[in-house]
């Protein structure tokens, strides 16, 4: 049996305890696994990220492997037969990694920016929710720490030197070229999907979904209509079980 390992706090109403990266991650994870037809079981442990081999959630424990993150996953998975891209040629498979960098390098270091850079959402989201399952002083201490690592990683790489404005504008450049290149098809690469379609879904249904109090997130992925049908569309194709977030 695989188990898909992820924080505790999602085991409470997902849209309002746990942070945004971690289901973004989650979310991507889960979707590659369903749409490789891989059945999994969810485990919330309190140290998922302590347990984790690199240090973040979701992870895969497969009998004495343990693998983490998106990428990881992929190869993982791969190798035990199973590839979502095995049918696209040499080229669509190097435009796939390209925008999966992209995804990487833009979506993913904005998601952080939003949970642990903006004082708003650090102050009214992030802090009560990061230490929602710890007692004093834990609940204190523990979100400062983590603040502090992943503040010093956005610094080291320029993003605590943009704005949020400038932060919002990265993300719909990035969603300009990802709607470009999806234009009205169903998935990315034609009517299959591949690990492309799993990564830009997690990401883009929880900027679309996760509750903020800034509006201007989900504001800026919703200027694009075919990447929300695309979201809706993975949404009732592979999660029908699961609690709708979309309005009619």
């Amino acid at each position: 049996m695989t188990t898909l390992v992820t924080d505790a706090v999602s085991a409470l109403s997902a849209d309002q305890q746990i942070l945004l990266p971690d289901f973004a991650s989650c979310l991507s994870v889960k979707a590659l696994l369903h749409m490789n037809d891989l059945h999994y079981q969810v485990e919330l442990r309190v140290n998922a990220e302590s347990m984790s081999p690199t240090g973040k959630v979701p992870f895969l424990k497969v009998n004495s492997f343990l693998v983490s993150e998106f990428d990881p996953t992929v190869a993982f998975i791969r190798a035990k037969g199973h590839s979502l891209s095995d049918h696209l040629n040499k080229l669509e498979q190097a435009e796939m990694r390209a925008y999966m960098a992209l995804v990487d390098s833009v979506l993913i270091n904005a998601e952080l920016y939003f949970t642990w850079y903006d004082k708003v959402i650090w102050k009214e989201v992030t802090k009560p929710r990061h230490g929602a399952l710890y007692s004093w002083p834990l609940n204190i201490l523990l979100p400062l720490k983590k603040q502090f690592e992943v503040n010093r990683m956005l610094s080291s790489i320029g993003w605590t030197r943009k704005t949020f404005p400038e932060v919002c504008e990265d993300v719909k450049t990035c969603c300009q070229a990802l709607s470009e290149t999806l234009g009205d098809h169903l998935y990315f690469f034609g009517d299959r999907p591949t690990e492309l379609d799993a990564l830009v879904f997690g990401h883009l249904y929880s900027l679309l979904t996760i509750s903020l109090p800034v509006s201007r997130v989900a504001e800026t992925v919703e200027q694009f209509s075919n990447l929300l049908n695309f979201c809706r569309r993975i949404d009732d194709t592979y999660f029908k079980d699961k609690q709708r977030k979309w309005d009619n």
